[in-house]
């Protein structure tokens, strides 16, 4: 079954970083953007908060290997961070993490309990939040811009390259 799909355009993309800014209830001063797909969002939110103190998770979750006789079980690779800052700069602060997609929730999770970990006060936030694939029923993100079921493509991929592969009727 393909999964629909939804081009998002910049001026979408503003009017969910001016959704996002009408949610937040409190400070932060330290923005924790997850690679990739946060840099972009995260860059908005860091210029319209004011926010200096930016450092950027890489999370990769490398599945299993089917053994003979096994086979490979979605979702049950750890993370391995490939990028975090050091503790101390988490330690006591509140931290925004900020990635464009909660779909699975695999990676902003993983995230929030290692700034947890390191002392920190996280609160989670996306651009889209996929109720239907979220793994963790009593978890969502703190703050998002939109719920969604679609596969969403945002302008910064259409303009690398993914014009061709995901939206064909385009000029």
């Amino acid at each position: 079954m393909n999964q629909r799909q939804e081009l998002v355009t910049w001026d979408d993309v503003h009017r969910l970083i001016d959704n996002l800014m009408q949610q937040f209830d409190r400070q932060y001063k330290v923005l924790l953007i997850i690679t990739r797909g946060g840099i972009v969002p995260g860059g908005f939110l860091a210029h319209a908060m004011d926010i200096r103190n930016i450092y950027t998770a890489s999370v990769d979750f490398f599945e299993p290997l089917e053994s003979p006789g096994q086979r490979n079980v979605p979702y049950l690779a750890w993370p391995r961070f490939l990028q975090f800052p050091e503790p101390a700069a988490l330690r006591d602060e509140r931290v925004l993490i900020v990635d464009d997609v909660w779909g699975s929730g695999r990676t902003i999770t993983a995230v929030r309990k290692r700034v947890l970990a390191a002392g920190g006060l996280p609160s989670t936030c996306v651009l889209h939040f996929n109720p239907n694939r979220n793994l963790f029923d009593a978890s969502l993100p703190d703050y998002y811009g939109a719920t969604t079921d679609a596969r969403i493509i945002y302008p910064w991929e259409v303009e690398r390259g993914f014009r061709s592969r995901f939206t064909p009727n385009l000029p």
